[in-house]
Parts: C-alpha cells; sequence; structure tokens
C-alpha cells in the first residue's frame, strides 16, 4: 500500500518534471524514455516510476515466451493426441519450449554420449 501512494507521488512529479526537461520531451518510444532516464540518472530519482517502465518493456516478451509455449503444446497435441500421455507430453514439450538450452548443447556430444552406453539389445 505504500508503495502505491509512493508511486502515485513519483508520478505526479515525475510528470512534471518531465514536460520541463527538452531531452524528454523530444523523445518517440518507452525504450528511449528508459535509456534517457538512466542517462540522466532519473531512474534514480524516480525507482518506482523506472520500475514501471521496465515491466511495460518487458511485457511484449513474457507475453510471447507463454504464446510460444502455447503454441508448441497446441502443435504436439494435435499432430500426435492418439499417443499422448502426461509424461510423454512433458518429454516433448521440454526441448522444444527451452529450445535455448538444447541449442548449446552440440550434436558431436549427444553422440558420443550414445556411443558410450551399453547396448540394450539381448541375444535371443
Amino acid at each position: 500500500m505504500i508503495d502505491l501512494v509512493s508511486l502515485e507521488h513519483q508520478l505526479s512529479t515525475y510528470i512534471i518534471d518531465m514536460r520541463t526537461s527538452e531531452e524528454f520531451t523530444s523523445l518517440t518510444s518507452i525504450a528511449a524514455l528508459a535509456k534517457q532516464m538512466v542517462k540522466d540518472k532519473k531512474n534514480v530519482v524516480y525507482p518506482l516510476v523506472y520500475k514501471l517502465i521496465v515491466f511495460a518493456l518487458t511485457l511484449p516478451v513474457a507475453t510471447a515466451t507463454v504464446e510460444r509455449a502455447f503454441s508448441a503444446m497446441k502443435i504436439i497435441k494435435h499432430r500426435l493426441r492418439s499417443k499422448m500421455g502426461d509424461a510423454w507430453l512433458n518429454d516433448c514439450l521440454v526441448p522444444y519450449i527451452e529450445k535455448e538450452v538444447f541449442d548449446s548443447v552440440s550434436n558431436e556430444v549427444i553422440m558420443q554420449h550414445y556411443q558410450k552406453m551399453q547396448s540394450r539389445m539381448q541375444s535371443l
């Protein structure tokens, strides 16, 4: 509750300060506003306003990440609906969603790992 009161106070002061500043009146984007705030040390003077601006900048990224995860799940569920169990679906989604992690592992390392494993085939 205290942060809300502080934010309201900071916002009203911030608006007045920004309207009178030449550097800030010519800015055309939220990203440029955040950069200018850091450059002029306004992020220290108005920490809650700066945090609000950072949240506004990260929201599209967070939304896209969630949408990508649901899109991946939709693709996998649609194509493989008949084979699906919860554990199997989870095993399929993790590599697709965490693509950056799996891309960092080279194919050579994976091949060497499988070559070192003992054969599971038993003689009949």
